[in-house]
């Protein structure tokens, strides 16, 4: 049954060209401190605005000075453009999945509470369709505002308006889930509530929550680097995407590549989440590869 699972989702070109791309931002994340060489934030006022393969002398904090190649060229404080891109995929990658972790965590057990028990339904899911009345960049940067610019904070401030989306879709397989014979032989047997719950629903609403998973990683991504771009993410001194095109973008006409090369690395990762969860949903869901065959 595994191998034959395992087989179905490698068959499936998302998920192949999805894993394929994570894969290898998950390995230039890793191995940024040698790949990019020279601290991200080094900067050197003899190498302000240089093209992409330019080759010369880094001076770095400590005095010393690195012969360096800058393939992507310098920003307007000197600073290696290529280090800061691959620097800036740590973040990038954390963000997302802690994102990811949070709001499943948050929205599944919510969901859960509200999809079992009718007495808590009607308040929670009131709660939750507050939350979503409000837009997710206007919350996430109040969030920001209020608790301050660092990671943790700036993954608290995007996790939170995806809470409400992953309690709704919880709570709807739950309501399912919770009419079925073995739900409700475990009832008869007096099963405790929080043993039913681990062992007979979660298991069930895991496929879902996986795939929503991937959608929600995709979307922190992708707001964390608009926060950023807008100033209202993590500080500019910490190499993110956001932070490289949004200072890039004073000098675009003359460094385009500031703005461009940044773009090069979160298109591809944004799009590789999106159609792997499109593949997770084809293959954990055989409802849905019906609809669309």
């Amino acid at each position: 049954m595994a191998a034959s699972l395992q087989s179905r989702l490698w068959d499936h070109g998302s998920v192949r060209f999805g894993v394929a791309v994570l894969a290898f931002m998950v390995t230039v994340a890793m191995l940024a401190p040698w790949l990019g060489t020279v601290d991200p934030a080094a900067m050197d006022a003899n190498h302000i605005n240089k093209a992409a393969g330019v080759a010369g002398d880094f001076a770095l904090p400590d005095g010393q000075v690195l012969a360096h190649t800058f393939w992507l060229g310098t920003d307007n404080f000197g600073r290696d453009i290529d280090s800061r891109v691959l620097y800036g995929s740590r973040i990038s990658l954390v963000v997302g999945i802690a994102t990811a972790i949070l709001a499943l965590g948050l929205g599944g057990l919510c969901g859960m509470l509200a999809g079992y028990f009718r007495g808590v339904d009607m308040l929670l899911m009131r709660f939750m369709d507050g939350l979503m009345a409000i837009p997710a960049v206007l919350l996430a940067i109040a969030l920001v505002a209020a608790l301050g610019a660092n990671v943790a904070t700036v993954v608290i401030a995007i996790a939170i308006p995806e809470v409400p989306r992953v309690t709704r879709l919880v709570r709807a397989l739950v309501m399912t889930l919770r009419e079925e014979p073995y739900v409700e032989a475990a009832r008869a047997l007096a099963t405790p509530t929080p043993v039913i719950l681990w062992r007979h629903i979660l298991p069930n609403a895991m496929a879902p929550l996986l795939v929503q998973g991937t959608f929600v990683a995709a979307s922190a991504v992708l707001t964390e680097a608009i926060l950023s771009f807008l100033g209202l993410g993590l500080p500019p001194d910490v190499p993110t995407w956001g932070n490289i095109m949004a200072e890039g973008r004073v000098q675009f006409s003359q460094q385009p590549g500031n703005v461009l090369f940044p773009a090069m690395f979160l298109v591809p990762t944004v799009l590789a989440i999106n159609l792997l969860g499109d593949g997770l949903r084809d293959v954990l869901d055989p409802k849905f590869a019906k609809r669309v065959g």
